[in-house]
């Protein structure tokens, strides 16, 4: 299955609508940790997901976070 990076971002205001967008969406991503920078002011979160494409790896956020995220497909790589 293929992995992909959801990078989300919005503005500082759009920080209570990003948290509230979560309530009542049924996703594997709810009550689980992730990265993220609004504490320090940067105002995005990511995750890694598994997906059968970046479609459907979205779909697992809500709408409102979904239309302000990027899917990449990655894979792990060995740093020498």
């Amino acid at each position: 299955m293929p992995t992909y990076r959801l990078t989300h971002q919005h503005d500082p205001e759009e920080c209570r609508i990003a948290w509230a967008a979560w309530k009542g969406f049924d996703s594997p991503l709810r009550h689980q940790s992730t990265f993220g920078s609004c504490a320090e002011g940067g105002h995005t979160l990511w995750w890694i997901v598994e997906a059968p494409d970046s479609p459907a790896a979205l779909e697992q956020l809500p709408p409102y976070v979904a239309e302000r995220t990027r899917a990449d497909r990655v894979s792990e790589v060995r740093i020498p």
